[in-house]
C-alpha cells in the first residue's frame, strides 16, 4: 500500500496554525499579509519535516495554469541525435517549471489528431509539432486554437504559427568555406543533391537551403561546381552508387555530401577506387552524426543542433504564450539556429 500523500491541512495541524495560514506562508505572502516570523518559520520547518508537496493539478485550478507544455513528434525519439532536441525542450521547459508531455505519432496522421486532442484536454499551456527531418508539413487546424510552435518543420500554407528551423543555408556556405580555405579551386563535386536547385530528393527542405548556400558562396570565390549526384534518399547505399557512378567517369579534388550517411558510402566508393582521403580526394558533410566520428578518417561535418533546436522551441513557444493573440492575421516568423563545422581530419590543403 503506498504511504499517504501529506497535504496541506497536515502541515497546519503540525505548525499549530489555520489551513488558510498555511497556504499564505507557502505561497510566500507570508509577509505581505503580517504573519508573524515565529508563524512563518513554524510553517516551513513542519512542511520540510513532513517533506510536503504542493498538489500541482490543485494549483493550477486556482492559478489557471497547468505547468505543462506539449511535445509531439513524428519519429524524433529514436533517434539519438533527436533526444538531443528533446533533451533541450525538457531542460528549458525544467527552468521555468514546466513539465513536458511527449507523444510520437510515427508519420500516422489521425495518431497525431489524437495526440493534440489528448493534450489540449489535459490543457497544456502550449504546443510544440516537430519533425525528425527538416520539412514542409500541413498544419492540424486545432494547433491554432492555442500557443504552438513548429520545430524542424516549415508550414505548406501560411500560419500565425512560428518554426524553429537548423539555418541551412548557412550551413551550405560554412561546408563550402571549408574547402575554399584548404585552397580547392577546382574539381569540387556534390553528392546527394545538385546540381540545380530542383535536383534534390521530394520534399527536402534541407538539400534545398544546403545547395542555395554552398553555390552562393563558392560562386562568390569565382568557383563552379565540378559536377553533382542526386541520391533519392541520404542513406549509405545511395551514397555508394552515386560516388561509384561519378568516379567511373572523372577524378574528384573533394567532395560535398549532403548528410554523413551519405559519406560512409562515398568513403567506401573512393576507397575501392584506391582513393585515400583526404590524400586525394577531400570530404566534407552535414548533421555530425555518430558516424562522422567513428569513420577512418574521421569526418569533418556541419552539426545539426538538435539541444539547441528544442531549447529555442521551447523560448519562442513562451513568447507566444505571452502574445497579445488578437491578432489573427499575423503570419508566424522563422527563427534559425545556427550550425557550426566539426573540424576534422578528412580535409586537407591542396597543394598550389
Amino acid at each position: 500500500m503506498s504511504p499517504r500523500r501529506v497535504t496541506l491541512a497536515d502541515v497546519a495541524k503540525a505548525a499549530g496554525v489555520s489551513r488558510p495560514t498555511a497556504s499564505l506562508v507557502l505561497s510566500g505572502r507570508g509577509r505581505e499579509l503580517r504573519i508573524s516570523q515565529d508563524v512563518e518559520e513554524r510553517v516551513l520547518r513542519a512542511a520540510d519535516e513532513l517533506q510536503y508537496r504542493p498538489n500541482i493539478v490543485s494549483v493550477g485550478l486556482r492559478k489557471g495554469t497547468s505547468q505543462t507544455i506539449g511535445f509531439i513528434s513524428d519519429t524524433v525519439a529514436t533517434s539519438r541525435l533527436a533526444g538531443d532536441m528533446i533533451k533541450g525542450a525538457l531542460e528549458a521547459a525544467r527552468d521555468r517549471g514546466f513539465m513536458l508531455f511527449i507523444g510520437e505519432t510515427e508519420g500516422d496522421p489521425e495518431l497525431e489528431r489524437l495526440l493534440l486532442q489528448t493534450m489540449q484536454d489535459r490543457q497544456v499551456e502550449g504546443l510544440i509539432l516537430a519533425s525528425m527531418f527538416t520539412r514542409t508539413i500541413k498544419v492540424p487546424k486545432s494547433m491554432t486554437a492555442s500557443p504552438a510552435v513548429l520545430l524542424n518543420a516549415l508550414p505548406q500554407e501560411p500560419t500565425p504559427l512560428p518554426a524553429v528551423l537548423p539555418d541551412e543555408v548557412e550551413a551550405g556556405r560554412l561546408a563550402a568555406r571549408v574547402l575554399l580555405d584548404a585552397g580547392h579551386r577546382d574539381g569540387i563535386h556534390l553528392i546527394g543533391a545538385g546540381p540545380g536547385l530542383r535536383d534534390v530528393p521530394s520534399d527536402s527542405v534541407a538539400a534545398v537551403e544546403r545547395l542555395i548556400g554552398i553555390r552562393e558562396t563558392l560562386s562568390e570565390a569565382g568557383v563552379e561546381v565540378a559536377g553533382a549526384r542526386r541520391c533519392p534518399d541520404w542513406q549509405p547505399e545511395y551514397g555508394l552508387a552515386a560516388t561509384r557512378d561519378l568516379l567511373g567517369t572523372v577524378r574528384p579534388r573533394a567532395l560535398i555530401c549532403f548528410n554523413d550517411r551519405i559519406a560512409m558510402g562515398a568513403y567506401q566508393a573512393l576507397d575501392d577506387f584506391g582513393l585515400k582521403v583526404p590524400a586525394d580526394v577531400s570530404v566534407v558533410s552535414f548533421d555530425d552524426h555518430p558516424i562522422a566520428s567513428w569513420m577512418r578518417p574521421k569526418l569533418t561535418t556541419v552539426a545539426l543542433p538538435h539541444y539547441e533546436l528544442g531549447r529555442k522551441a521551447v523560448d519562442v513557444l513562451f513568447t507566444e504564450i505571452d502574445r497579445d493573440r488578437s491578432d489573427t492575421g499575423r503570419v508566424g516568423d522563422v527563427h534559425r539556429v545556427p550550425m557550426h563545422v566539426r573540424s576534422r581530419e578528412s580535409v586537407t590543403p591542396r597543394p598550389e
